[in-house]
């Protein structure tokens, strides 16, 4: 299974949302194979490395996403991943945009596909380190959740 995170410009959710997925990934056994991936709507950010901001929390949870680009979603992602995961409504609607006459890919806002309302992931780049670490937070229950249902389905 392939799944892609998406947020807004690639350089805050969704690179903690890949990299708290990612590292989980790769310390279960049961879930060898999944892959992951992020992207944004924008492309203001391509290249980039993820703001510091959020490569300090994650730094802080043992999860090094120093290494991420950002990228901008393409229509042709909707044919490589199998599951496309977006922070927040505004994204989701912008992504589906995209992606309208591409096939494939199954799209959700993260926390709801999570089973946890269909309520955005906050979108912490104007706020403080605090939002940043409220937005980790936010990512890691969600994660937990996403992970436990996709092992549901194995």
């Amino acid at each position: 299974m392939k799944i892609l995170m998406v947020c807004l410009g690639n350089i805050c959710r969704s690179p903690m949302m890949e990299g708290w997925l990612r590292a989980e990934v790769a310390r279960d056994p049961m879930l060898a194979g999944l892959e992951v991936d992020s992207a944004g709507i924008g492309r203001w950010h391509v290249g980039q490395a993820p703001d510091a901001r959020a490569i300090k929390v994650a730094a802080r949870h043992g999860v090094d996403i120093s290494d991420q680009r950002a990228k901008q979603l393409q229509p042709q992602d909707f044919e490589r991943f199998d599951l496309m995961l977006f922070a927040d409504a505004a994204t989701l609607r912008d992504g589906r945009e995209c992606g309208r006459g591409q096939g494939g890919a199954e799209t959700a806002l993260y926390l709801q596909w999570a089973g946890l309302g269909a309520q955005d992931v906050l979108d912490p780049y104007y706020g403080s380190e605090a939002d940043f670490e409220h937005t980790w937070q936010q990512v890691a229950e969600g994660g937990r959740a996403i992970l436990a249902r996709i092992k549901r389905g194995l």
